[in-house]
C-alpha cells in the first residue's frame, strides 16, 4: 500500500482523539450500559486499556482492513500493533508507580500518547516486513479473546488490582 505512511499517521490522530473522548463518554450517555462495553466506566487501569484498544481495532476495521488486499500483511501487523499497545498501558503504568510510588496524571497522559504511537509504529513496520503474517489466524483469535474480555470485565471485573477503581477508595 503506497499510503500507509499517511493512513499511520491519520490512525495515530484519530486514536488519540477518538480514545480521549471516549474517557468522558460513558458520564456524557447517562452511563450508557451499552457505551460502557467500549469506553472505560471507572477509573481502572483495565478500563483504560479500552482507550486504545477499541479505537486502534475500529479504525483498522474501517479505514485498513479494506485496503488489505494492496498488503496481506497489514492484519497480522495491526493485531499485534492493537495487542502491544494496549499491554503497554499497564505495564508503563505499574512500572512507574512501583517506582514513584504514587500516580501522576500527566504521566498517564503520557502512557496513552506512547502507547498508541507504539502501537501504530509496530503495525507500521511489521506491516512492510510481513514477519507476522504467518501468525494471522492467532494473531486475530487474540484480538477477539481480548474483546471478549473487556465485555465481560465490565461487568464482572475480576478481584485483581488491574481491575480496582482507585477513585472507588475515596469514596
Amino acid at each position: 500500500m503506497r499510503h500507509l505512511k499517511r493512513f499511520t499517521l491519520i490512525g495515530i490522530l484519530f486514536v488519540l482523539i477518538t480514545g480521549s473522548l471516549s474517557h468522558f463518554l460513558y458520564d456524557w450517555t447517562g452511563q450508557n450500559p451499552i457505551v460502557g462495553l467500549f469506553t472505560p466506566v471507572n477509573e481502572s487501569v483495565w478500563e483504560h486499556m479500552k482507550l486504545l484498544f477499541f479505537p486502534m481495532l475500529l479504525y483498522f476495521l474501517l479505514v485498513i482492513s479494506p485496503r488489505s488486499e494492496d498488503r496481506p500483511c497489514l492484519a497480522s501487523a495491526f493485531c499485534f500493533g492493537i495487542l502491544a499497545g494496549t499491554f503497554l498501558i499497564p505495564f508503563c503504568y505499574y512500572l512507574y508507580t512501583s517506582i514513584l510510588k504514587k500516580e501522576l496524571f500527566l504521566l498517564d497522559i503520557g502512557i496513552y500518547v506512547v502507547s498508541t504511537l507504539a502501537a501504530f509504529w509496530l503495525a507500521y513496520r511489521l506491516s512492510l516486513s510481513c514477519r507476522l503474517k504467518s501468525h494471522t489466524i492467532l494473531l486475530t483469535f487474540l484480538i477477539c479473546i481480548l474483546f471478549v474480555c473487556f465485555i465481560v470485565f465490565t461487568g464482572r471485573p475480576p478481584v485483581l488490582k488491574l481491575f480496582e477503581d482507585p477513585s472507588a477508595s475515596y469514596i
